[in-house]
């Protein structure tokens, strides 16, 4: 477990604590457990764990999208500690949403996968290399259809190859330990839930539509 050694400043638009902190002399955002606020669909307790989860399956899918993200102890308590991203300021997401830029697909397949409720412009950086990141997944891995986005320009579209490779890849994956940790850190359905997401994705080969019976996108959209 990684242990965070100095709090440097507080991300105070954040709605939950949100630290920029150093571990071992590296930037990172610390997350603690103790500073969620109660949600109603939501177990504040897991948040953490559903970052850290959010990265592990990025990573087994090949979609490296998401910043190094492992549980980690510091002055708050325990909490998610994520890789800090010097993001490019002047970046603005939004063109390329609404023009559904196929740089965007691998952050948009990944929000199907780990059902993010929360996808907002603000969650998606470039950093000054011109590469792309996501961030912000607490809300992710729910058994129930929670799935909101900014990303609803892909609606309808055909998975491109490298995507469907990627979850093939993830559904080989799903056969061994990252499986087991989604079920003993989240629960057997969340686990259920995950599978049928992957292999519902790897049948239809296509982006889903937003959903007509609730909000397809999270509020503020930034």
């Amino acid at each position: 477990m990684i242990v965070v050694d100095e709090l440097v400043g507080r991300f105070v638009e954040a709605t939950n604590t949100t630290v920029l902190a150093r571990s071992g002399g590296d930037l990172v955002i610390y997350k603690p457990v103790a500073g969620n606020r109660p949600l109603w669909d939501f177990d504040v307790a897991t948040l953490a764990v559903r970052e850290v989860l959010a990265h592990r399956v990025a990573a087994a899918a090949g979609l490296d999208v998401v910043p190094d993200t492992i549980m980690g102890d510091g002055p708050l308590g325990p909490g998610a500690v994520q890789r800090f991203i010097v993001r490019d300021e002047g970046f603005d997401p939004l063109p390329m949403v609404r023009a559904a830029d196929p740089a965007l697909w691998p952050i948009a397949v990944l929000d199907v996968v780990i059902n993010n409720a929360d996808r907002k412009l603000g969650h998606i950086l470039r950093d000054h290399a011109g590469r792309l990141w996501a961030i912000d997944h607490g809300l992710s891995f729910h058994p129930d259809d929670k799935l909101r986005t900014v990303l609803w320009a892909f609606a309808g579209r055909p998975l491109p190859p490298p995507m469907l490779t990627a979850l093939r890849r993830l559904s080989a994956n799903l056969s061994g330990e990252l499986a087991g940790d989604v079920r003993d850190l989240l629960g057997s359905e969340e686990e259920a839930a995950l599978r049928r997401r992957v292999a519902g994705l790897l049948a239809s080969g296509v982006h889903p539509d937003p959903p007509e019976h609730r909000a397809p996108v999270p509020w503020p959209p930034y």
